[in-house]
């Protein structure tokens, strides 16, 4: 990125803030919000691709042991106000995480196997047919969650059908989360949801970026040092907007939610015709 104008810079560090509220806020959309506007700057999506993954590792990283450690100082402090602090429920809350792990390893026991084939480009299909056919199904999903008539499969097949898609995609670009958040939000609960995803991406995206590593891609180490205070402010404003929605009513949770999807829909739909 060496050839970049001032200008330039100043749109990319912009963009990386707007990255990291959005990764925090949420717990995801943080490569698929951010990406598109990057490659306005500059067109080239390896550039970018491995700072959004460490990135993505820092932060979700951090956030999940910041929040376990509040949680049980809080846990800690509520049972030495008790008699002992002994019994079941003391050590049911004292283990109780802000992940939901068994979930997470179901998640990633089925999405393991397609996201390497992701990784290592097995199939054939362009990768702009690939990309239209994931942004159409999760714009169906945004109207879903925007009419407060969010998609229940029902069926376990279909679970696992959108997961395996997930985790493909999420190999083969980093974009896989629209699908993979369309199972998780019906199964973790709400106040776990983020965090899960958190160590879910964490997972994932080490193996990606182990992928980087082994084929010899520049991962733009020298330019870490400049982005990271970006992404991390944006990550602090969105750990705030994040409170607030879990402070919100469920439906408006899920609107604002199919909102969110419906803007990643559009611009990937845009971003893969022109």
């Amino acid at each position: 990125m060496s050839d970049l104008s001032l200008i330039q810079y100043g749109l990319i560090a912009l963009i990386f803030i707007w990255s990291g509220f959005v990764r925090s806020g949420l717990g995801f959309g943080g490569a698929v919000l951010s990406l598109p506007f990057l490659l306005l700057v500059k067109d080239d999506p390896l550039v970018f691709l491995p700072i959004i993954a460490v990135h993505l590792l820092v932060f979700s990283s951090l956030t999940i042991w910041m929040n376990n450690r509040g949680n049980r100082e809080g846990k800690g402090d509520k049972g030495r106000q008790t008699l002992t602090g002994f019994g079941p429920d003391a050590a049911t809350n004292a283990r109780e995480s802000t992940v939901d792990w068994p979930y997470l390893w179901r998640m990633l026991r089925i999405m393991l196997v397609p996201k390497l084939i992701g990784v290592l480009g097995l199939f054939t299909l362009p990768a702009n047919v690939l990309s239209a056919i994931i942004f159409v199904i999760v714009g169906i999903y945004s109207v879903s969650y925007i009419a407060n008539r969010p998609f229940r499969s029902n069926s376990k097949s279909v679970d696992v059908a959108l997961l395996m898609a997930g985790g493909y995609i999420s190999g083969t670009s980093l974009i896989g989360a629209p699908l993979i958040i369309a199972v998780a939000a019906q199964h973790v609960a709400r106040e776990k949801l983020r965090d899960t995803l958190f160590g879910l991406w964490f997972i994932l995206v080490l193996i990606k970026l182990a992928a980087f590593i082994w084929v010899g891609l520049d991962l733009q180490l020298i330019h870490h040092l400049w982005l990271l205070p970006c992404a991390a402010l944006g990550h602090v404003i969105g750990l705030r907007f994040h409170e607030r929605i879990l402070q919100a009513e469920t439906p408006v949770f899920f609107r604002l939610l199919g909102v969110v999807l419906l803007v990643v829909s559009t611009v990937g739909i845009v971003s893969v015709l022109f």
